[in-house]
């Protein structure tokens, strides 16, 4: 018999038809309760890793950013609408305001283009091997994630989205590997899996979700949680202008070898000039370097 509920094969009655009855793992109320949270956590933790393990992806390179931040033509599109908008109503305060946001976001769009042809370049010259390495991995969902697996799928490389249920849904974009596409309710757990087998990080211009992800790397490798990587800063005038580094040493936080942790770069090639020097030239890819596990 198939492991399924014996409320279905047993003749019908108060007591096999009680929610008591069913199997504790079929039980989605139980599941759900608060007490249960360790489990869920353990579930969330087990799930993607037993699957990337199965299929021998062994390392990542991780891409945050913006979902915002959209496809050069995309963000054309947007900048005429708004554009078009304040023509019509000149004195509109909340249309001038928009058509702003859409001029930045059209200068931004070089980004998309970059983490497109970032991932592209990675995924053609890392994923030749037996196991998979430099799988690129992202949060799954537009804008730069977007980018990123896209830029995979053109060079017909699998790549990873690490999803996240929210509020306001994010559907996962279509260009991540559908076997590495996982979705996750805890913030702590994706970010966890973000670093699990990462040998860098290229993060994008972003918003709060990009600092807390950048902000945990940093932290981690500062404290010596885990092992130096590349990370690096897409967009040093972008960086600059959000986050004063330096302004952190001047007032004692951080110590001036911290600023050593990250280096900002500008373009895919850049990037991945980058990691090779990191890590050396060769044709074999180093062996994972965590010495203290997350």
């Amino acid at each position: 018999m198939n492991r399924k509920d014996r409320s279905s094969v047993l003749p019908g009655s108060p007591q096999s038809g009680s929610p008591s009855f069913l199997l504790g793992f079929e039980d989605e109320a139980l599941l759900r309760r608060d007490e249960l949270r360790p489990v869920r956590l353990q579930l969330e933790v087990l799930k993607p890793d037993l699957i990337l393990a199965e299929h021998q992806v062994r390392s990542t390179i991780v891409v945050f950013g913006s979902a915002r931040v959209t496809e050069p033509d995309a963000a054309e599109a947007a900048h005429v609408a708004a554009r078009k908008q304040v023509d019509e109503a000149p004195d509109d305060k909340s249309r001038a305001k928009a058509l702003k946001r859409a001029e930045r976001i059209r200068e931004h769009c070089r980004y998309y283009a970059e983490a497109r042809e970032f991932a592209r370049m990675v995924s053609e010259e890392a994923q030749t091997n037996t196991h998979l390495d430099y799988v690129i991995a992202t949060g799954g969902g537009p804008g730069i994630m977007e980018a990123a697996n896209r830029g995979a799928a053109d060079a017909g490389a699998v790549s990873v989205g690490f999803n996240i249920s929210l509020p306001h849904e994010q559907n996962p974009n279509p260009f991540i590997s559908p076997e590495f596409c996982f979705q996750f309710h805890y913030f702590a757990l994706r970010k966890m899996h973000f670093l699990m087998r990462a040998k860098a990080l290229v993060i994008f211009p972003g918003g709060f979700g990009t600092l807390d992800e950048l902000f945990e790397t940093l932290t981690l490798i500062q404290t010596g949680k885990i092992d130096p990587m590349p990370v690096l800063l897409f967009g040093e005038t972008y960086w600059r202008r959000i986050v004063n580094f330096e302004a952190m040493v001047e007032e004692g936080m951080i110590a001036e070898e911290d600023l050593q942790i990250f280096t900002y770069v500008e373009s895919a090639e850049s990037a991945w000039e980058h990691i090779n020097a990191f890590y050396g030239d060769g044709d074999e890819m180093p062996p994972l370097m965590r010495s203290s596990p997350l």
